[in-house]
């Protein structure tokens, strides 16, 4: 259960929280990071860092309260913020004689296939290269309200260990572990040293939001390991301030609480299972089932559309399942309830006869 002796790629989460002392970014803090990272290279394994702390950085160096702050205060404070985490981190890691890379992040990267086969091929380069690649969330263009899209960067870096194949994603957080209930508020509360699956019970006994800086609370990094683990990935969250975490944590220690996947979905079924959908196709009961047979979608089934999408986004079929549609909103609005016989004198030749094959529809709870 936790021997990682062949895990080969690992990704890190540090929260906002981790990183903090006195109100900034604690450099010592993340020089022992990077040098636990050292080690691990060295070992001949590959690493991931996800981070947070650009925000709480920028507030810090503009003397700005961020509790109350705007969307656009957030922003500016991020844009500051994100070169200052940067060069904290470039500093840490020159130390030991190894080079990071930055890598910021939006929502519509990952959502988009291109997008993110690009992005997958550029970190993939950089750690054959021996770079350490440093991903955030970049607040400063995001078009989602900060914090929404990934939530302190618990998603990113779950959908990151997702779709980089990691072999195990170590989140580290200002909590010793994930408890059965908030030890914050009950003395009783008792940790929490393995999970084996994800029930309503383990998201229930989650603790709520974290601080102003922080968007993420336990809840966040429990949905996270969710993601980590349908790519078969372990998950360990863990306190990140205790000494030499990550390399314990590799060593088997017992540290922090473990979640065990139970299966490795396909790449392209878990990046559509993880991709916002740009609107709703509401489908009627006979094509329902019919997906769910593994058939494809036809245009006879649709009952309504929602939303403004192009062809080849990703969508809903009603609340059961994700798909990428062949058309965009205005033509299936055209042959919603037709014949596919129908569609090419519709909307010209070109055309396909059918919404998705099988291939490009998931159900949610595959």
């Amino acid at each position: 259960m936790r021997n990682f002796t062949n895990s080969k790629r690992i990704a890190i989460k540090i929260g906002t929280n981790t990183l903090s002392k006195g109100g900034g970014i604690d450099g010592l803090f993340i020089r022992s990071i990077a040098g636990q990272v050292s080690e691990l290279v060295k070992g001949g394994r590959e690493v991931v860092i996800v981070t947070s702390g650009a925000i709480g950085m920028g507030a810090g160096k503009l003397k700005i309260n961020i509790t109350s702050a705007g969307i656009q205060m957030r922003q500016a404070c991020a844009a500051v913020g994100q070169p200052l985490l940067m060069s904290e981190y470039r500093k840490a890691f020159d130390k030991f004689g190894l080079a990071c890379a930055q890598v910021l992040l939006t929502a519509e990267v990952l959502n988009h296939r291109q997008t993110y086969l690009n992005l997958k091929n550029s970190i993939e380069t950089l750690l054959k290269l021996g770079v350490v690649p440093v991903l955030n969330e970049n607040d400063c263009v995001a078009t989602d309200e900060i914090g929404t899209a990934f939530g302190d960067n618990d998603k990113l870096s779950a959908l990151v260990a997702s779709k980089l194949d990691a072999d195990v994603l170590i989140i580290l957080t200002d909590i010793d572990a994930l408890y059965d209930k908030d030890p914050r508020k009950f003395n009783d509360a008792k940790p929490v040293k393995a999970v084996y699956e994800i029930t309503d019970a383990i998201l229930k006994s989650a603790g709520s939001k974290g601080s102003a800086f922080a968007t993420g609370g336990m809840r966040t990094k429990v949905e996270a390991a969710k993601i980590a683990a349908n790519a078969g990935c372990r998950i360990v969250l863990a306190n990140g301030r205790t000494k030499n975490v990550i390399a314990k944590i590799i060593a088997g220690e017992d540290i922090g609480t473990i979640f065990m996947p139970k299966r490795k979905l396909s790449n392209r079924v878990r990046w559509l299972l993880n991709s916002a959908a740009t609107g709703t196709i509401t489908i009627d009961d006979g094509a329902v089932e019919a997906i769910k047979k593994k058939k494809s979608l036809l245009p006879k089934g649709i009952k309504a559309v929602s939303g403004n999408f192009d062809a080849g986004d990703v969508v809903m079929l009603n609340t059961v399942a994700k798909m990428v549609t062949n058309f965009s909103s205005d033509e299936l609005k055209k042959i919603a309830g037709r014949h596919s016989s129908e569609i090419k004198n519709i909307l010209g030749e070109g055309k396909k006869d059918v919404v998705a094959t099988p291939e490009n529809i998931v159900l949610i709870d595959y």
